[in-house]
């Protein structure tokens, strides 16, 4: 018999803290607090050695539900197309108009936060529309 594990989606970027800020207003997530004996995240990564300040930043879904992401510093950019990308599920259940309605205000809610609209996809008979997007740093995700 299997067991359900639990995972996190980790994200390579030259800002944790930024990028991380930005998922938390797409999903609805949050910060979690910062570790015992430290009254905000910045105390925390201020006590760390200078090369590990600023390395990671993570954030989460409030209701425990959802995977936690983090997000690490890298130094070398991003440069060709994500092998795996989120899919933000924001018209489960619609079709036609109704759907590209709910899609094209989140991709505008999204725009407002620096995220780059790249294309709409139409349903084509198999797949329902959808608009691949980029978020701050460039990472391909789609709202579908």
């Amino acid at each position: 018999m299997s067991s359900i594990k639990t995972f996190q989606v980790t994200f390579d970027c030259a800002d944790p803290e930024r990028l991380a800020r930005f998922w938390c207003e797409v999903l609805g997530y949050v910060v979690p607090p910062p570790p015992e004996g430290f009254a905000s995240w910045d105390a925390y990564d201020r006590s760390l050695p200078p090369e590990r300040q600023g390395q990671g930043f993570a954030c989460g879904d409030p209701s425990g539900v959802g995977p936690r992401l983090y997000f690490q510093r890298v130094p070398e950019g991003k440069v060709v197309k994500n092998r795996v990308h989120l899919d933000v599920r924001i018209g489960t259940g619609l079709v036609g108009d109704e759907r590209l309605a709910a899609l094209e205000a989140e991709c505008a809610r999204l725009v407002a936060l620096g995220a780059v609209r790249e294309r709409l996809l139409r349903a084509d008979g198999v797949y329902e529309s959808c608009i691949v997007m980029r978020d701050i740093e460039g990472n391909e995700f789609c709202l579908d």
